[in-house]
């Protein structure tokens, strides 16, 4: 920053840093040394580049842990090794709570903490959005779908509604405009199995327990970041 910026950087809304004023000369050099600080890295706003809320970790109004869930779906998109050049233009965002800290609502796949219980224990969980949108300076929420996920299914989720879109779309057609075209209830269909509350057991155990977290799930709620 001091030596190509001026010493100043920005923060972004989608949680990126933003270097202006770059000389075109010295994009390269600034490139090199980003390199070092191991922040060179490709896939800014592109699918892999996950956004999600605090959550649980430093919100009391956080449900489940966004960010736990951040690191489980990058993960799995970074295992299926996506080239598709629109496939890439998706943007994931989570909140851990319906607040929408994240902006999960604009997303092009959007989800919010929530919960499932399962007699007398709860599952921590996710409600999903699809087709929001943010981009070229025109905003939309995005539809919410009839089905709330276990947390440790939404991996699971993601790749199938990418794998559906890819299979079925028409020459051209981007992600959101493949969801009006298809309809909620396409996608819904695709992880109906997915959204079935999971039975207490030695074998499920770790359905009712949230990603980073060690014990069963609870949600516990108080006051937030933003109200401090």
């Amino acid at each position: 920053m001091r030596d190509f910026t001026g010493g100043y950087a920005r923060t972004s809304v989608h949680q990126n840093l933003v270097l202006r004023w770059v000389r075109d000369e010295s994009v390269y050099d600034v490139w090199r040394r980003l390199g070092e600080l191991d922040l060179g890295e490709a896939g800014a706003d592109e699918i892999t580049d996950v956004v999600s809320c605090p959550g649980t970790d430093s919100c009391k109004l956080g449900i489940t842990s966004s960010m736990g869930l951040n690191q489980a779906v990058q993960e799995r998109i970074e295992a299926m090794q996506i080239d598709d050049p629109l496939t890439k233009r998706i943007h994931i965002k989570m909140s851990g709570c319906p607040n929408g800290c994240a902006q999960h609502h604009i997303a092009n796949i959007g989800f919010y903490g929530a919960s499932i219980k399962v007699g007398d224990k709860t599952v921590p969980a996710y409600i999903a959005h699809l087709g929001g949108r943010y981009e070229g300076g025109e905003v939309a929420y995005g539809t919410r779908l009839k089905v709330r996920l276990p947390a440790k299914r939404v991996p699971d989720a993601v790749e199938r509604w990418i794998r559906l879109y890819e299979a079925e779309r028409e020459d051209g057609e981007v992600f959101n405009d493949f969801v009006e075209r298809a309809g909620p209830p396409r996608f819904e269909e695709e992880v109906k199995d997915l959204a079935l509350p999971p039975e207490f057991s030695l074998e499920t155990m770790q359905m009712f327990i949230d990603w980073k977290a060690k014990v069963p799930f609870e949600v516990i709620r108080g006051e937030g970041e933003c109200a401090v």
